[in-house]
């Protein structure tokens, strides 16, 4: 733990992962981590989300390899290389034809971060209008811009008076804890009533905005998927009211929920598509792919030094390959589902485990206090919290999310088999055994 203990004594305290898992991870092989003890860790979290083919994928690996020592320039801004030639041909043969035949592309700084700004500005000097409509609970990054369309207040408390400048806050359809007070059976139908009136009342107080921002399923915040019908609905309101779409798939593109991108499943056909995490195959790389007529901003409106990560562009184009050739979205679908189904069975024994949702390998299970009332029980973040730490004493590696930190976020790589799905299983059951027996313990009369 020397190791470990130093870089603690030097680190910010704004750091996160290191702060929860107090280990120091020295090898990885697909699912598998192992620390400094020699000890094995499943890796469902894969780097939230970046590492589509888990730890040291052989075929990347080799790619990279003969990358380096092939002479071609590593770093290039955004100068034209034989890297990004291909990789943009790859990633445009995996877009839905309708979007691709009419898309344009900008590579950004590698984060998603810089994706979402980048995507921000383009609409705004299109459109010649400010705002921007986000949601409850949305999370697209932390820069200034990005973390102004943040739904969790806690990054924004000393940001300063400007923190949400330009931005407007929808309600999400988060049917488990409805935001209208429903029983769930309507809160698609009244977030969508509630945005068509933001958009058409002339006394609501909003200006016409550039666009509207959303993440088809909500990670940070929880991992709240929406259906296929709000999502197409959305698209056909933003289109009346001449109001840009922004699809964020930071987390949820290249197969992780089943599909390639996650929007594509509802037919739509967005404005401008933000891609970072997977998009590089394991190593940094963002960009946002959007509609022809919206490129008109001039010559270095958005740009950055590392813009032209070459690696990532070799590394991603290979995660690409090998993602159609093996069908791991399919694989995502069908472990995602045994998974999810697993996950139900065990909340069905116990009563903190409130809510299990998601789609494909992009899963939350969401952690609350029991409830005798027929309405969901207040979330738990120590629970879950609780839950974790029992989970990663027992080699299983996942993070917390969502309101008060109490959802149980699972994002493991594609390659997931239905071996590794019944040892995550059995593992996490373990883990909710004993924080559930310890807090029973606790609540007991002396």
């Amino acid at each position: 733990m020397h190791r470990y203990e130093a870089l603690r004594s030097l680190e910010s305290n704004a750091r996160t992962y290191a702060a929860t898992f107090e280990q120091v991870f020295e090898y990885g092989h697909g699912m598998r981590l192992r620390d400094s003890a020699g000890r094995e860790i499943i890796d469902c979290l894969a780097c939230a989300g970046a590492l589509p083919l888990g730890h040291n994928h052989p075929e990347v690996r080799d790619a990279i390899i003969e990358f380096m020592h092939s002479g071609h320039v590593h770093q290039a801004l955004d100068l034209t290389t034989p890297a990004k030639y291909e990789f943009v041909e790859k990633l445009f043969s995996l877009l839905p034809p309708n979007f691709a035949s009419k898309a344009k592309i900008q590579f950004c700084g590698p984060s998603g971060s810089d994706a979402v700004e980048a995507a921000m500005k383009l609409v705004r000097h299109a459109t010649q209008r400010h705002p921007i409509i986000a949601f409850h609970g949305a999370y697209h990054g932390m820069t200034s811009g990005a973390l102004a369309a943040m739904g969790n207040l806690g990054p924004k408390i000393h940001a300063g008076p400007n923190a949400s400048i330009g931005i407007h806050f929808a309600p999400f359809p988060y049917t488990y804890r409805c935001p209208f007070g429903t029983d769930g059976s309507q809160t698609e139908e009244l977030s969508l009533n509630y945005l068509e009136t933001m958009l058409s009342d002339p006394e609501s107080g909003i200006t016409k905005p550039a666009a509207v921002i959303v993440e088809v399923v909500q990670g940070e915040g929880g991992c709240i998927p929406v259906s296929d019908a709000w999502l197409r609905a959305l698209r056909a309101i933003t289109q009346e009211h001449d109001v840009r779409l922004i699809i964020d798939e930071v987390q949820s593109g290249f197969g992780r929920t089943g599909t390639m991108f996650a929007f594509e499943r509802a037919g739509i056909v967005p404005d401008v598509l933000v891609l970072s995490k997977a998009l590089g195959g394991g190593f940094p790389l963002a960009a946002v792919v959007y509609g022809r007529d919206l490129d008109v901003w001039p010559r270095g409106t958005h740009a950055g030094t590392f813009r032209g990560n070459q690696i990532a562009m070799v590394s991603g184009r290979k995660a690409m390959e090998i993602i159609v050739r093996d069908r791991l979205q399919e694989n995502a679908a069908q472990m995602g589902a045994l998974l999810m189904n697993g996950l139900r069975s065990i909340a069905a024994r116990f009563p903190v485990l409130g809510d299990v949702r998601g789609r494909g390998l992009m899963i939350g299970v969401e952690v609350i206090k029991p409830s005798d009332e027929l309405i969901a029980g207040p979330q738990d973040g120590n629970m879950a919290r609780d839950i974790k730490l029992a989970a990663f004493e027992r080699g299983l590696l996942l993070e917390t999310g969502g309101r008060h930190g109490a959802v149980l976020r699972m994002l493991p790589p594609l390659i997931v088999t239905a071996n590794d799905v019944a040892e995550v299983l059995e593992r996490f059951e373990d883990a909710v055994a004993e924080a559930f027996a310890a807090s029973e313990r606790v609540g007991s009369p002396a």
